[in-house]
């Protein structure tokens, strides 16, 4: 498995099971799947390498490709552990932080476009008159 984010990359080796949860619902991918693309929903995922304990992967969505038995996750940004209820609180508090910002800042800026495109608008009219 390859997980990727804004900042780093890193490989795991020997997984075996993956769950995690798209738009249609939770799934599950074993070794020697098909080949698969989906948009993972913001939330807790899970893997297992060999026959090792469920480790728990947090992130705000992800892009998953599976293709030659290679799982890829590319995500904004992902937190990575090995007891669900400390991943479920990180995800609960930091991640949900991170996406109430994201949203604040998306707000900015339609509100910054929506007054250029009124202060444009204003200016092709200024300059119809003077044309006139």
């Amino acid at each position: 498995m390859i997980l990727r984010d804004n900042a780093r990359s890193e490989e795991i080796s020997g997984v075996v099971s993956f769950v995690g949860e798209d738009a249609s619902g939770s799934f599950g991918i074993l070794a020697d799947h098909a080949h698969m693309l989906t948009s993972l929903v913001f939330g807790l995922a899970r893997f297992r390498a060999d026959s090792g304990p469920w480790r728990y992967l947090a992130m705000p969505g992800a892009i998953l490709g599976f293709d030659d038995n290679i799982l890829t996750l590319n995500t904004r940004r992902y937190l990575l552990g090995d007891e669900y209820g400390n991943m479920s609180r990180v995800l609960t508090e930091k991640l949900a932080e991170e996406e109430q910002s994201l949203s604040e800042i998306k707000r900015t800026l339609h509100h910054i476009e929506t007054n250029v495109l009124k202060q444009m608008l204003e200016m092709n009219k200024a300059g119809a008159r003077f044309h006139e």
